[in-house]
C-alpha cells in the first residue's frame, strides 16, 4: 500500500512538472513597460520629475455608475502591478466606490528609472502626487504585501489624507536585518538576472499559495517571465534589486503603534513570505514569515484595529479567496 501511495505521489508530481513546463513554453518576450499587455481598464499616466529623471507613472481610475462619494486606493505588491487588482476594482466600483490603482515607478507600465534612489517615503510622495492630480483629498487605502508597507508609510506621513486603512498580508511586519545576512544590491541584481518562469512560479507556489496552485495564478508570472526575455530586462532587474534593498532596509514594524486611523488586517494563515529568507542565519530560517503570529502582533500594536484571519489561505487572499477577502473589506468600508 505504501508503495502504491509513493507511486501515485511521484505520478502526481510528474504531472505538475509537465503542466508547469507546458506553461513555461507559452512565455513570450514582452517589453519591460508591459507594452502589448492590456489591462482590464484604460491606463492613464502622470509625469513625475524624480532626482533629475522625467518619469511616467501609470494608473487606472475606475469611476462608478452610482457614486457613494468615497474613493479607494489600491497598492500592489513587489511582484505585481495595478492590473492584479482588476476583480477587486470591479467589485468596489459596482458598490459605488471610485477606485484608483497605480503602478509604482519601476513596476508594470510605469517608467523603469536609470539612476534614482528608491525609498518608501519617495513612493508615498509619488502616490500623493497622483491623488493631488486627480483632486482626491481623502481615500481609503488597501495595501497588499509591499503595498501594505507603502500604505502604512502614507498613513504615517499623511494621516489627514487617509479615511480607513486595510492591510492585506503586508510585509515589513518584522525587521529582517536582524535575522539575515546582508546582500548588496549587486547581489540582488545577479539573482534577478537569473529569474525565469520556473523560478518565479516555484517561489510563489511555496510561499504565496502553500502548494495549492491553480491555473489562474499563472498570468502574472507569465507576464513577469516575459519581461525577463526582453533585451531591456537588465534595467528592470536593477530596479527590482534596488526595491529588494529598500524593502529590507526600511521596515515599518516599529511604527504601527503610531497609526490612528481605523485599520483592518486581513491575514492569510498559510503565508510564509519573508524577503531574503534564503539569507537567514540558520537559527532563524524556520521562524521568519510566521504570518499568524505576525498578524496578531500587528493587531495588538495598532490600537482599535480589526483582524480577519483566513485559514488555509496564503499571501494573496484577494486572488486565492476573493469572497473571504472582499466581504470583510466591504463591511469595514461601509
Amino acid at each position: 500500500m505504501k508503495c502504491l501511495r509513493r507511486i501515485a505521489a511521484v505520478a502526481c508530481l510528474f504531472l505538475l512538472v509537465e503542466k508547469s513546463n507546458a506553461q513555461a513554453d507559452k512565455v513570450r518576450s514582452i517589453g519591460i513597460n508591459l507594452e502589448g499587455y492590456e489591462y482590464a481598464f484604460p491606463v492613464h499616466y502622470i509625469t513625475l520629475n524624480i532626482q533629475g529623471e522625467i518619469l511616467k507613472e501609470a494608473y487606472i481610475d475606475v469611476k462608478p455608475t452610482h457614486p457613494n462619494g468615497q474613493s479607494v486606493l489600491l497598492l500592489h505588491g513587489k511582484n505585481f502591478n495595478a492590473n492584479n487588482w482588476k476583480d477587486v476594482a470591479k467589485r468596489l466600483s459596482n458598490e459605488g466606490f471610485r477606485v484608483i490603482a497605480l503602478d509604482q515607478i519601476g513596476f508594470g507600465k510605469s517608467s523603469k528609472p536609470e539612476h534614482i534612489q528608491y525609498s518608501i517615503p519617495l513612493l508615498a510622495n509619488n502616490t500623493i502626487a497622483l491623488l493631488d492630480s486627480l483632486h482626491i483629498d481623502k481615500v481609503n487605502i488597501v495595501g497588499h504585501s509591499m503595498g501594505g508597507m507603502l500604505a502604512t508609510r502614507i498613513t504615517l506621513m499623511y494621516p489627514e489624507r487617509v479615511n480607513k486603512l486595510i492591510l492585506e498580508n503586508p510585509i515589513g511586519l518584522e525587521d529582517w536585518r536582524l535575522y539575515e545576512k546582508y546582500l548588496p544590491i549587486e547581489g540582488w541584481y545577479q539573482q534577478e538576472l537569473k529569474q525565469t518562469y520556473q523560478t518565479m512560479r516555484s517561489y510563489q507556489e511555496e510561499y504565496y499559495f502553500a502548494h495549492q496552485w491553480k491555473p489562474e495564478y499563472d498570468e502574472p508570472i507569465t507576464i513577469l517571465a516575459g519581461t525577463a526575455l526582453s533585451p531591456d530586462y537588465p534595467r528592470l532587474a536593477w530596479n527590482s534589486a534596488q526595491l529588494y534593498d529598500m524593502i529590507i532596509q526600511q521596515p515599518v514594524c516599529y511604527e504601527f503603534a503610531n497609526i490612528k486611523v481605523p485599520t483592518l488586517l486581513i491575514i492569510g494563515q498559510k503565508d510564509k513570505t519573508a524577503v531574503g529568507k534564503a539569507l537567514a542565519y540558520q537559527q532563524y530560517k524556520d521562524k521568519l514569515g510566521n504570518y499568524p503570529e505576525l498578524g496578531r502582533k500587528t493587531h495588538e500594536l495598532i490600537k482599535g484595529s480589526q483582524l480577519v484571519e483566513l485559514p488555509g489561505i496564503g499571501h494573496m487572499p484577494h486572488v486565492q479567496d476573493f469572497d473571504g477577502f472582499i466581504c470583510p473589506v466591504l463591511k469595514f468600508l461601509k
